[in-house]
């Protein structure tokens, strides 16, 4: 029988289904560890490992309660004027979920392998028919979102972002970048938004198979957490 049974083995081996890819989550909760700062810029650089509120007496920043030694940090951009913020870890086709919170009149934006944007933007109380494609949602400079899902500034909000790379055949690319799905707090902007070119202000401004996860610095004050990001099968 054990001729069999190897066999058996062997074969729900070939047909068994591939485990789901293990989510990456780039940011520790206590450090920077795994992030790279654009231009090196030290100096410059306002993002944090820390915890914030909105700044109910100054409403377009942020201020920092005393926490514990143990609690979880955010991945927090304290004031405009500084730096992007970039993951080391590099990434293709994957999905992007995480959690984000701004003050009023703050503007940053999220993006994918460091060249394609997903805005960031205060835009609560903005009517549907004045958005544009520099709105909350928005994928910058190519499609303006369908609705306003903003919330009020200093609510925490998410995003999921489904994402697949441009293709490449040796230096010639075959495939154009896809924004699959972009939700925004639980509802869909967007759907099979194609991008044909790279977005203005990324990491390097040219086109790859990969690239990491960026985060705008150097607009207003953004605080992120519960990054989650998972490679497609």
């Amino acid at each position: 029988m054990r001729p069999l049974s190897l066999f058996a083995a062997a074969a729900f081996a070939l047909t068994a289904p591939a485990a789901d890819p293990k989510p990456a989550e780039p940011f520790n909760g206590k450090d920077l560890t795994g992030w790279k700062l654009k231009g090196n810029d030290e100096k410059k650089s306002q993002w944090r490992a820390a915890v914030v509120l909105l700044d109910e007496s100054a409403p377009a920043g942020f201020t920092t309660p005393k926490v514990g030694a143990d609690t979880k940090m955010q991945l927090v951009n304290m004031k405009g004027g500084g730096v992007d913020v970039f993951t080391e870890e590099k990434f293709g086709d994957c999905t992007v979920e995480l959690e984000f919170m701004v003050p009023k009149g703050s503007n940053s934006g999220i993006y994918l392998m460091g060249e394609y944007e997903v805005q960031v933007l205060d835009s609560y109380g903005k009517a549907d028919d004045k958005l544009t494609e520099g709105d909350l949602g928005a994928i910058y400079s190519a499609a303006k979102p369908k609705k306003n899902l903003a919330k009020k500034p200093g609510e925490w909000q998410s995003f999921k972002i489904e994402f697949v790379a441009p293709k490449f055949d040796g230096a010639k690319k075959t495939a154009n970048a896809k924004f699959v799905k972009v939700t925004l707090n639980g509802e869909v902007l967007h759907e099979n938004v194609e991008m044909k070119q790279q977005t203005p202000g990324g990491l390097t401004g040219k086109e790859a198979p990969t690239g990491p996860l960026m985060f705008q610095g150097d607009h207003g004050p953004v605080a992120f957490r519960n990054i989650r990001i998972t490679p497609a099968k």
